[in-house]
């Protein structure tokens, strides 16, 4: 291989079933297999009685006038209920819209009427963020209108607003007319029949949008992302290959769920085996994490860098026993190899791989592989899953680059999104007229197809003419044993136009002068770095 294109088939097939249609094997298969638990909540499901629980919920949206089609928000922190939500919407075929629980007013009006929402699933409060005040805030007209005609100015699709308290759904208390409770959904379903249900399900096909995922966005207000069954379940389904994932393993969940980690990587990829999700906190927790595994003996853990560097930095973490771990995904960010050897060797989870990828692509386009060498497994992303193509291009003339250098990440498959939402000229500039997703990040491919990740187009720093790359930085001054996190950016500089600058967090009850961390980069770093 000379050029850094690389495409993987794959001795299984992809995936040619609805969320719902696979979904429904399992549980038949495992019926009586543990498939959630939540920690926060003490409550606890087999598959059969997720089933059920989903089915109920499936059929009170429909009772309600939702289906196929229809936009379903969800706006809350991890719990059951989300779950339940989750895979009603996929049973039915409404496209679930998540929404970050951190949203204020004006980001939640934004979401709310750029994908417009027609039925919002949403808990209380969450810390400081009194979500139906914000609500009402933003929709005066809540206080007096009924529960099932909402009609407001500021969100003319809207037209029901759903509310479970998690501590006890059934018992949810709403203080305005114009909320419907959780015990509300859940009696309509008495209104819909099994076979009416089986009968919406059947209706639907794999290429059917089934997601709305909001990007974080580098410029002005997020983007949709629309993502479809075959994107997603296929997504979930090979990554729980590449860990070697089944009914025996048990996942510990911290990453938020309205984010494709959480959600794909997480929740659809334990349901597309038969594994068990643990719910281990509301929001993250290292210590709940922590607890969670060793009283749920969970055979893998999912987390971005900095929840992993938590979990190893609580002054609790030797008390635990993690030796139940063995496999997960670190991914979200930049992985340092020196973590990645803290959490195979510290947290006694020796097949802990690296995932990279973006909402736009389901999420994840490569993973590393327990089989891989030490070095491939620490200091690359791994290759593409399988049925995935990839290619580095020349940032000038969008050319295929030789194998060794330095360009922007291109995929292209089955996981690439339908678009963006009600965005076709955004949709166009990220997907070329080849079906190509342009990623915005640089990365060197080697001639077997692995992907080093050297940083962002719009992070790379040039200092007097010279192209500096902040992550091959940052991973080194990682490896100073004084150093906990480090970030390095540029500022703008009269001279050399730009000049670089590294914010460094120390370990807890350590001293370290700026002088110690430049003796430690002096010689090991170019001159220019």
């Amino acid at each position: 291989m000379t050029k850094s294109y690389f495409h993987r088939g794959g001795k299984a097939p992809l995936l040619g079933t609805t969320i719902p249609e696979h979904f429904a094997d399992i549980v038949a298969r495992f019926p009586d297999q543990n498939a959630v638990i939540s920690v926060p909540q003490k409550q606890q499901l087999t598959y059969l009685q997720l089933s059920e629980q989903i089915d109920q919920v499936a059929k009170g949206l429909i009772s309600s006038g939702f289906g196929k089609g229809d936009r379903i928000g969800i706006w809350s922190t991890n719990n059951l209920q989300w779950i339940l939500i989750q895979m009603a919407t996929a049973r039915i075929g409404a496209i679930l819209v998540t929404i970050n629980p951190a949203y204020r007013v004006q980001e939640l009006e934004y979401a709310l009427r750029q994908s417009r929402v027609q039925c919002l699933v949403t808990i209380p409060a969450f810390k400081s963020s009194h979500y139906l005040d914000m609500l009402v805030e933003l929709c005066p007209e809540l206080l007096q209108c009924q529960a099932e005609n909402i009609k407001t100015e500021a969100l003319p699709d809207l037209h029901r607003i759903i509310v479970y308290d998690p501590v006890a759904p059934d018992q949810t208390i709403i203080p305005y007319t114009g909320f419907t409770t959780w015990q509300m959904l859940i009696a309509a379903a008495e209104q819909i029949s099994q076979n009416e249900l089986d009968q919406v399900t059947a209706g639907l096909d794999t290429d059917d949008a089934i997601n709305i995922q909001y990007t974080s966005g580098t410029t002005g207000f997020p983007k949709a992302v629309v993502l479809t069954h075959h994107n997603i379940l296929n997504n979930a389904w090979f990554s729980a290959q590449a860990m070697h994932f089944d009914k025996q393993d048990s996942l510990c969940i911290a990453v938020p769920f309205y984010h494709c980690f959480g959600m794909v990587i997480a929740n659809l990829l334990c349901f597309s085996v038969g594994a068990c999700a643990v719910i281990a906190c509301e929001y993250f927790d290292a210590e709940a994490v922590l607890k969670a595994i060793e009283t749920y003996r969970c055979t893998a853990l999912h987390g971005v860098p900095t929840m992993f560097i938590a979990e190893l930095e609580h002054e609790d973490f030797k008390r635990h026993q993690l030796t139940s771990l063995r496999t997960g995904i670190m991914a979200g960010a930049p992985c340092p190899p020196e973590l990645m050897n803290r959490v195979m060797e510290d947290m006694h989870c020796p097949e802990i791989l690296i995932g990279y990828g973006e909402t736009e692509a389901s999420p994840l386009t490569h993973l590393t592989t327990r089989e891989d060498s030490l070095q491939r497994r620490t200091q690359t992303v791994g290759h593409n899953l399988p049925h995935q193509e990839v290619k580095i291009i020349n940032i000038d003339n969008q050319k295929t680059v030789p194998v060794g250098e330095t360009g922007e990440i291109c995929f292209r498959g089955y996981h690439i999104m339908q678009g963006y939402y009600n965005n076709p000229e955004a949709t166009a500039k990220a997907i070329d007229a080849q079906g190509w997703l342009h990623s915005g990040d640089l990365g060197i491919m080697d001639k077997d197809g692995y992907i080093s990740i050297t940083g962002r187009l719009k992070d790379m720093i040039i200092r007097g003419g010279e192209n500096i790359y902040p992550r091959e930085i940052e991973d080194f001054i990682f490896t100073h044993p004084k150093v906990a996190e480090v970030a390095v950016f540029g500022v703008p500089h009269e001279f050399y136009g730009e000049e670089l600058v590294a914010w460094v967090q120390l370990h807890e009850g350590v001293h370290c002068e700026e002088e110690e961390i430049r003796d430690f980069c002096r010689g090991k770093l170019s001159h220019f770095k």
